[in-house]
């Protein structure tokens, strides 16, 4: 990475920071909104003050040569303790624990901020380096301390959270929790990534130590690439968790949602005199699939006194024979008989007004032994494969397999 590309991932956790605004301000009493807060912003600020024309700037405003290296590495240790915070959070326990645990990490996170500072401050670094700080200066006394122990403290924050990341994921693949056990996976591979970087590093200083620069590659060209991805890795794997089951609920109301589209339509003589449910441009998937269950729920109860129980009878024991399950059998003889009942009511071509009656006779109605929006999207589509197939036999197979 050189240049101005650093600033396309800081644009994206930008905009992540920006969306996740109203949760933080909500929800800012949690120490998790707090880390995962402080995990964004510090993954953006790190690509920011990374980026070489950033360095630049901010040496040049601050009068200070190489201040863009301390601002780094302190940004970089927060989005660590950051990581840390979180993952105790997440993982939760005794309170006190947890609690106890948070603030020794912060804590040791602020004496090596402050120690950065104290090393920097005694140091002599005036020739400005945008890229190879690390290694230009390895042999700088006080600046030498303070490369290490930076990389040092990477290196040991890395290990501590891959390590318990996987530790837990094991855990949690018994558990089929896929959301959390897939965001664990991304942060052991975000954090191997981040422990390549200061295995880099440590190697490229090392050769410097040694007395040559062939390394130096290692640390300018290989290192800072790894550690943009760790970062970007890092966010993905802690909001995981968090925003999955909400794109998870999302999709699945969109597939209920098209699900149930055939039979939504093929009811539509029986809507009933009412006028439609209007649903606003805004409205979530959830709520437009749940009122389509509703209009399709209604529909069902204006057909309901031209279904045939023997039909109904009939095709469930049909759907038994052939292997399925009790409740896919259901779903079969449900399907089959109101596919039945619409093409008796199409050849018979009743008329929209006597297929809609205003009054039901709940003494000759047959009620629908399916509901909710899942049940009718299960509906939906077996009556969309015996409407395609003009077979039961073909329909059949699909609740059977």
């Amino acid at each position: 990475m050189t240049g101005s590309d650093y600033y396309i991932p800081a644009a994206v956790l930008a905009i992540a920071l920006v969306v996740k605004s109203p949760s933080f301000w909500h929800t800012w009493h949690s120490p998790m909104s707090k880390s995962i807060f402080v995990i964004l912003a510090a993954s953006a600020a790190g690509f920011v003050f990374g980026a070489p024309p950033t360095i630049e700037r901010v040496n040049r405003i601050t009068g200070v040569p190489n201040i863009s290296a301390l601002i780094v590495y302190c940004i970089l240790s927060c989005l660590a303790c950051g990581s840390l915070v979180l993952l105790i959070n997440w993982r939760g326990g005794a309170e006190e624990t947890v609690r106890r645990h948070t603030r020794l990490w912060i804590a040791a996170t602020s004496v090596v901020i402050a120690t950065f500072c104290v090393l920097f401050s005694l140091s002599d670094v005036p020739i400005e380096q945008q890229r190879d700080f690390d290694t230009f200066y390895a042999n700088t006394p006080f600046v030498r301390e303070m490369i290490v122990l930076y990389l040092t403290a990477h290196t040991a924050t890395s290990l501590v959270v891959a390590t318990k990341c996987w530790r837990w994921a094991r855990e949690l693949r018994e558990l089929q929790a896929a959301w959390t056990h897939w965001g664990l996976i991304i942060l052991v591979t975000a954090f191997g990534l981040t422990l390549s970087f200061a295995l880099l590093k440590f190697i490229a200083v090392g050769a410097r130590w040694a007395g040559t620069d062939a390394w130096d590659s290692l640390s300018t060209d290989i290192a800072p690439p790894l550690a943009g991805l760790g970062a970007a890795m890092t966010t993905v794997g802690f909001l995981l968790p968090v925003v999955g089951p909400r794109l998870g609920s999302m999709w699945g109301s969109w597939r209920a949602y098209r699900a149930m589209e055939p039979l939504w339509r093929a009811l539509e003589p029986f809507a009933g005199p009412g006028k439609p449910v209007r649903i606003r441009p805004t409205a979530s998937l959830e709520i437009r699939a749940m009122a389509r269950s509703t209009e399709i729920a209604d529909r069902l109860l204006n057909l309901a006194p031209h279904l045939d129980t023997g039909h109904r009878e009939a095709a469930e024991r049909y759907a038994s024979s052939h292997g399925c399950t009790p409740d896919a059998a259901i779903i079969f003889a449900e399907a089959a008989t109101i596919h039945a009942a619409l093409v008796t009511a199409d050849a018979a071509k009743v008329p929209a007004s006597v297929r809609t009656p205003v009054a039901i006779d709940v003494t000759a109605a047959i009620p629908t032994r399916v509901s909710g929006t899942n049940g009718l999207a299960r509906l939906s589509i077996q009556f969309s494969n015996i409407h395609r197939s003009g077979s039961p036999v073909g329909a059949d197979r699909s609740e059977s397999n």
